[in-house]
């Protein structure tokens, strides 16, 4: 490249220009070779984010232009380090044939990668989705959300009522990348959202999206849809369309509809909730640590998928979950999940392959990943659903480990047990043709890019093999011709060559010259000798040297026709795709239970939660020593548990555990206990932990507030609350106020299933207040020098708090732990004396009261012995001045 290609008025930089002008917002990508260069801001942003070499190439107005370049070969791991950066780069490609050419080769931005939006396997997280998330917001109160998972085609919608419920929604989706208004004036919550990008109003104006909507799905209405009453979710999702058609400048066949993901199907989890309960993730980091990491066994990236996305949304429906439960019970039964996820093990993600498919980026090994999944898809199905054929085979391949009659059998066995089964069975299908045609198309082993062929197999296609032929086979046709030509000629010198310059000929010393046959035409003139060239040999020439580039134009030709037959077929594909990912979470949680002594949940009608010997799943799997159970009885009559205990005693794992057994219920896992009675649930809230908010200017005890606000506002009968310490960010009094009237309100206007966890003793005084209020604690015990902790609920409060033994064990100085034992005391003792003479000392209570009455004052006695009736204006005069002297 010369310094003149790159000066600032040359077609190649007005070419460059073009394109950035287009995509002014993003990174280009501009194809130069065998590289992707960067100018200007873009080059100078690059070189430090990939930590590449900034170089200075060509003039602009005088000084030289930044440039940076990145291998075209490689550039997927650049890609990939951008993206997570939460970057987008437009990839500006050449689409013409430098050979053919006149000027410089015409370049076009052929697709805009934003984190949104990516497909290809180098870039995503192959066991998390990848969203693309667009959000209206209301004139008054309210926001339509719409969001896509463009690596598996899932396109879905929904409307929340307030900014707490979004919040909730942010939690749960986690996107990747998100489109809102620019005209809007969005919360805090929103503008820190990463990979952020702002669009003009218009792009979420509800008829134009209403319009491009039916225009995508070729629809006359959205009716059929169940959107017809989201106008919010509506703008949104033309917004999203709008991007996804603008960045990935292709057809999008598999998204093929759109659903609407409705509050009231799913049991509501705010952003505290799922961030106490630590779904999937921990503050640590480690997956291992999370409910995430307890379940997740699951054998392929799509299972995977799925199961964090039912773990984060609990369902509500009675139906569903009993068909879960129940095709659990059917997998364990001999444990048959172990055979289910053997075969499921080698499919691959055939979600994201088919995806690429439909965006024509598939790769050969895609194609060979999806012919072994449809290849082992009748073995699956036959597992679980009999076929009135076992020995069939997929259109003459050869299936290993096929099973016999006992498959029969055991896929009637399923289908009695389990209804769901035998339908994710039939969802699975018959893939025979689509099978046998990759299988009779795609090579074994393919290479990794299309680009340099060998992808497509021998005996496909026949123009192929030929010029196949032609390209490797030209050496011995050479041989041969050459013997045939000085046999026909009389020549024994004659022979056949080959240069750069002229091609092949067949050369002639001077003194054989005047023997040269009269169809022979002279190609070239050298010293010794007169070179030739015939009709047959043009002829070879012409196929020859353009066998290999015309034998990688027919292979991208039938690679393309091939795309085009699957794409064709893609809808049953889909279907059986998250069939497979279904069954590979129902297998898991199958496993899960065997391994983990899970059982089965009853879902029932009745008000109440009662869990016998409950346990912790996460403590349980990573703490050494045994787990001590639990149980659990709340219900109409009894729906507030005040827990009492030491620090450390176990009072937040108890409330967490009983939590997770109500999720897992209702996400159709067994769960952690030895029986479980759940009536309805429409919320769990959790008031648990303490820290600052800095981005949102929250301090610790406000957010604690905020938290307990919402969950005043919002609990209903049917919610299940977990209350820990509330108050603690204040003063005593105003923390222990603040936590009796909490508690009250909960227990008498809410009337939520309430587990409240308090070091504020006063509060088990409630039990005897107000109906439905219970006493339970924690039990530990000093032995010797030693606190042990016994981590066993049983009935009635607390008779100790423990804090100094607590604080002990953390490893404060000796010294300041003897300080604080004088402390306390004398706190007792002005405590008892200020109880009076009246109450014996050891029944005083061991925490200063707040809501029992004061003893009486001098005052107070002093008024006790006058009687109004009988002062005179004078004497009253003089009662009233000792009164004041008193005070």
């Amino acid at each position: 490249m010369s310094q003149d290609d790159l000066s600032l008025h040359t077609p190649l930089m007005r070419q460059y220009l073009t394109a950035k002008a287009a995509h002014p917002d993003v990174l280009l990508f501009f194809r130069m070779g065998d590289f992707y260069e960067l100018f200007y801001d873009d080059a100078r942003k690059a070189a430090r984010l990939l930590d590449i070499t900034l170089t200075q190439r060509g003039q602009s107005a005088g000084a030289p232009i930044p440039m940076a370049g990145v291998p075209y070969h490689a550039v997927e791991n650049y890609l990939a380090k951008l993206v997570r950066l939460g970057e987008s780069v437009a990839i500006c490609e050449q689409i013409g044939d430098p050979a053919l050419a006149k000027g410089i080769v015409e370049r076009k931005v052929v697709r805009v990668v934003t984190p949104g939006t990516v497909t290809d396997a180098a870039l995503l997280e192959e066991r998390r989705d990848n969203l693309l998330l667009a959000i209206a917001a209301g004139a008054k109160d309210g926001y339509g959300l719409a969001w896509v998972d463009l690596s598996s085609g899932r396109f879905l919608l929904s409307e929340v009522p307030h900014a707490e419920a979004l919040a909730a929604e942010l939690a749960r989706l986690q996107p990747a990348e998100t489109l809102v208004d620019e005209s809007v004036a969005w919360p805090k919550l929103v503008a820190a959202l990463p990979g952020l990008r702002k669009r003009p109003p218009w792009h979420f104006e509800t008829d134009a999206a209403r319009r491009e909507l039916n225009r995508f799905f070729g629809t006359r209405d959205l009716a059929g849809f169940g959107v017809d009453k989201l106008p919010l979710a509506i703008g949104a999702a033309g917004c999203l369309l709008g991007y996804v058609e603008e960045t990935q400048k292709s057809a999008l066949p598999h998204l093929s509809g759109m659903a609407v993901e409705s509050a009231s199907e799913t049991i509501a989890l705010d952003a505290a909730t799922r961030r106490n309960l630590e779904l999937d993730t921990h503050p640590s980091g480690r997956t291992e640590h999370t409910l995430l990491g307890v379940l997740d066994e699951t054998v392929t990236p799509m299972g995977a998928r799925l199961m964090r996305r039912w773990l984060n949304r609990p369902l509500r429906s009675r139906e569903v979950l009993r068909a879960r439960h129940q095709a659990i019970g059917a997998l364990i039964d001999n444990r048959q999940y172990e055979a289910l996820h053997e075969k499921l093990r080698g499919i691959g993600d055939l979600e994201r392959i088919l995806a690429r498919v439909a965006l024509r980026s598939a790769r050969p090994r895609d194609l060979s990943t999806l012919r072994d999944g449809l290849l082992a898809a009748p073995v699956i199905s036959a597992l679980i659903h009999e076929r009135e054929d076992q020995e069939a085979g997929v259109a003459g391949a050869i299936i290993p480990d096929r099973e016999d009659q006992k498959a029969a059998i055991l896929g009637r066995t399923f289908r009695e047990a389990s209804p769901l089964l035998g339908h994710l069975a039939e969802r699975i299908g018959d893939h025979a043709e689509t099978a046998a045609l990759l299988q009779h198309a795609i090579v074994e082993q393919p290479p990794v890019l299309q680009r340099d062929g060998g992808v497509i197999n021998d005996g496909y296609d026949a123009e192929l093999d030929e010029l196949r032929r032609l390209s490797t086979h030209a050496d011995q046709y050479l041989v041969e011709l050459e013997e045939r030509e000085k046999a026909a000629s009389g020549i024994p010198t004659l022979k056949v060559g080959y240069n750069r310059v002229h091609g092949y000929y067949i050369e002639i010393s001077k003194a054989q010259s005047d023997k040269a046959p009269t169809h022979y035409t002279r190609r070239q003139t050298t010293k010794n000798a007169e070179r030739y060239i015939t009709e047959e040999l043009k002829q070879f020439e012409d196929k020859v040297l353009s066998a290999k580039e015309r034998s990688l134009m027919r292979e991208r030709a039938l690679y393309e026709a091939l795309l085009d037959t699957l794409i064709e077929r893609l809808e049953p594909l889909k279907r059986a795709a998250a069939a497979m990912a279904e069954l590979d979470v129902l297998a898991t949680l199958a496993e899960r239970a065997g391994t983990l002594d899970w059982n089965a949940p009853e879902l029932v009608d009745e008000p109440g939660v009662a869990i016998e010997r409950g346990r912790h799943p996460v403590v349980e799997k990573v703490r050494e020593e045994p787990f001590e159970p639990n149980d659990l009885q709340l219900g109409d009559a009894r729906r507030m548990l005040v827990i009492t205990g030491p620090n450390m005693g176990g009072k937040s794992t108890y409330m967490r555990q009983n939590a997770l057994i109500v999720l897992l219920a209702h996400i159709g896992s067994y769960v952690p206990a030895s029986r479980a009675r759940i009536g309805p649930v429409d919320r769990i809230f959790t008031r648990i932990g303490a820290g600052d908010d800095l981005s949102r200017g929250q301090s610790t005890f406000m957010v604690e507030m905020s938290e307990t606000a919402n969950i005043l506002h919002n609990a209903t009968e049917h919610s299940l609350v977990l209350m820990d310490e509330v108050g603690r960010g204040t003063s005593t009094y105003d923390g222990l106020a603040l936590a009796r009237a909490a508690a009250v309100h909960l227990a008498t206007a809410s009337r939520a299933f309430t587990l409240f966890a308090t070091h504020y003793f006063e509060l088990t005084e409630l039990a005897g207040e107000y109906p439905g209020i219970a006493n339970v604690h924690l039990d530990a015990v000093e032995y010797g020098e030693q606190l042990v902790f016994m981590h066993a609920v049983k009935d009635g409060p607390a008779n100790r708090s423990f804090g100094l033994q607590v604080a002990a064990l953390a490893g404060l100085p000796k010294a300041v732990i003897a300080d604080a034992r004088r402390t306390l005391a004398e706190l007792e003792r002005g405590m008892h004396a200020h109880a009076g003479a009246t109450a014996p000392v050891a029944d005083a209570s061991p925490q200063l009261g707040l809501f029992a009455p004061a003893a009486p004052s001098a005052a107070e006695h002093a008024l006790d012995d006058i009687d109004p009736d009988a002062l005179s204006p004078r004497e009253a005069l003089e009662a009233l001045y000792r009164l004041k002297g008193l005070r």
